[in-house]
């Protein structure tokens, strides 16, 4: 029990978990001309993009609503920014112990918190997407944002044990399968047009709308508009099971990378 606590809670290895996800965002910018800088530049561009294509090319509409582009737009970057940081945890989850065989060869090295650098890494874009989302919110509002946008870390906060766990189970299976990688890529895809990012749920018919709320995304994506763009508080109700169901899903996930682990070095 107190190995999985520590694999959930890893307040001992904060330093280490800090250090090596920084050295993952400093390793990607590293040999571009702008650096870090490519973490604000990016989420504006996205932005504009998908903006121009939608609004302008395809002419969408908000269901229900007839909004200012600007409006359209963060609706849309909403989802996006969520999506983002759940795709790129996922994608990598595979890979994460076959990218350190270094690593797992040391029988000191604790492997449970490779997911959580991951996370944490993943973290610094979705950090600079609230950031925007604030500032565009609040030009849209003439300077001012609702109250209700302090509940956005919170209505963020069932991702991170829902990456974690999925982390774990992943780079647990990815290790011996390395089909996992492919098929997930494929996965991950499909989901984000199985996500209320470029719609919204109440647009989808009664009986399709109950399956889409199965997908915990959904309940981010939608929470983070509420509260953000329509200055409604969240369900509290709701985004509390949601985080138990996501906590319990990586409580399964340590258990599992830690059942799996031993025989990693022999695969690796």
């Amino acid at each position: 029990m107190n190995s999985l606590l520590l694999s959930l809670w890893p307040w001992r290895h904060r330093s280490l978990i800090a250090q090596l996800a920084g050295r993952e965002i400093h390793a990607r910018y590293r040999q571009s001309w702008l650096g870090l800088l490519w973490l604000v530049i990016t989420p504006l561009l996205m932005l504009g993009i998908y903006t121009l294509v939608f609004r302008h090319i395809m002419r969408v509409r908000w269901y229900g609503l007839e909004e200012s582009n600007l409006a359209f737009a963060l609706r849309i970057y909403a989802g996006l920014a969520v999506f983002n940081f759940f795709a790129e945890c996922i994608n990598r989850a595979p890979s994460l112990v076959l990218e350190q065989p270094h690593l797992v060869k040391k029988v000191v090295f604790p492997l449970e918190i490779l997911p959580w650098v991951s996370a944490s890494s993943a973290a610094a874009g979705l950090g600079v997407s609230g950031l925007l989302l604030l500032a565009c919110t609040a030009v849209l509002n003439d300077g001012g944002l609702p109250v209700t946008a302090l509940a956005l870390p919170l209505v963020w906060l069932p991702l991170l044990p829902l990456v974690l766990g999925l982390g774990w189970l992943f780079s647990g299976v990815g290790t011996y399968v390395r089909d996992v990688g492919q098929l997930l890529g494929m996965a991950v895809s499909a989901l984000m047009f199985l996500s209320p990012i470029f719609f919204p749920v109440e647009a989808l018919p009664e009986a399709v709308r109950d399956w889409m709320l199965l997908n915990p995304l959904a309940w981010v994506m939608t929470g983070t508009r509420e509260v953000l763009l329509q200055g409604q508080w969240p369900n509290w109700q709701a985004l509390g099971c949601l985080f138990a169901a996501c906590t319990l899903l990586a409580g399964l996930g340590a258990v599992f990378f830690r059942k799996v682990r031993t025989g990693f070095a022999d695969v690796v």
